[in-house]
């Protein structure tokens, strides 16, 4: 069975993409194409970073180049916490040389709907920008899709501003177009993915894997964690990985429905998810996850670290 992923291309992006194709040996799930979208950083800096990505852990999957601009607005990006690559490190990284995609990601994100067999699934990694325009461009195709696993958003406060969660906050709009067209979201939110987090004593077994990539994947691991611990705080939440174990683990997610809808006109509060869970007062059109086996999720992404950081 394959599946899509939709990304903006950080460290947390390519250790979802790993736990994707990990799991994936074990239940026969298969990645049938990547689209990448701005965010972590501008588009050409994520199309960099996938290349440099696919080459170095020999990815044999299509990357196709998405959308560089929200619906509306200004371009915001994570470069102010994550860098100007978008992968913090404490030393090496992956190449910045390589070959980028130039494939276009909508087409190919429309032939894979009208050719793939059911189930037709999404895991989406950043602003929903590309979703948006097929929902827009396409509703017949989008209507389709059976399950968007999405990290982003938030129930309570938010992160890149005190409403807003970044995937969310960099195209509010697309967000509320997703939302709006009755799609399959499961949003796997911040105070969800505050749960799985990784620690300084996390990266000593990844570095001690022994495989060729052992030293770059602790590098960026610890980079990764660093952004937490220059703040003060003891371990790093694993965002994107979170979104990734529970699309390929639903047995240890739950999930609840409920009404999610985005603000975007606010000053303040622009990119706010708004989550309604009490069905008497709106009509239920997504999903959020709720509680989790937070061992069992971590053991999903740490055995995916190991496994690509063991390969010879």
């Amino acid at each position: 069975m394959g599946v899509w992923i939709d990304t903006d291309m950080g460290f947390d992006d390519i250790t979802a993409i790993a736990t994707v194709i990990r799991a994936g040996l074990d239940t026969g799930v298969s990645i049938d194409g990547i689209s990448l979208v701005f965010g972590n950083t501008p588009l050409h800096q994520v199309r960099r970073n996938a290349a440099g990505a696919k080459a170095t852990f020999d990815w044999n999957v299509p990357i196709f180049t998405g959308r560089a601009l929200p619906v509306m607005g200004k371009l915001e990006t994570a470069e102010r916490i994550l860098g100007e690559t978008g992968i913090p490190t404490t030393g090496s990284t992956i190449p910045q040389d390589q070959q980028v995609p130039e494939n276009d990601a909508f087409g190919a994100l429309c032939n894979w709907i009208e050719t793939t067999s059911l189930p037709r699934r999404l895991l989406a990694l950043g602003p929903l920008t590309n979703i948006a325009a097929l929902a827009l461009a396409r509703p017949d195709l989008a209507a389709k899709i059976d399950e968007i696993v999405w990290m982003g958003g938030g129930l309570t406060t938010g992160n890149h501003t005190a409403s807003a969660e970044f995937n969310a906050f960099a195209d509010p709009e697309a967000a509320a177009i997703v939302f709006a067209h009755d799609l399959p979201v499961k949003m796997v939110d911040l105070d969800f993915c505050r749960q799985i987090l990784a620690t300084p004593d996390d990266v000593a077994p990844i570095r001690g894997a022994g495989g060729r990539n052992a030293t770059l994947v602790a590098d960026m691991l610890e980079g990764y964690i660093n952004i937490a611990i220059s703040r003060g705080r003891p371990a790093m939440a694993l965002y994107d990985p979170a979104a990734a174990a529970a699309f390929m683990r639903p047995d240890i997610v739950r999930f609840a429905s409920a009404n999610i809808a985005v603000e975007t006109a606010g000053t303040l509060t622009r990119g706010r998810t708004v989550v309604e869970t009490r069905e008497s007062h709106a009509s239920f059109n997504a999903a959020y996850a709720t509680t989790c086996d937070v061992e069992a999720v971590r053991a999903v992404i740490f055995d995916a670290l190991a496994w690509e950081a063991a390969k010879p």
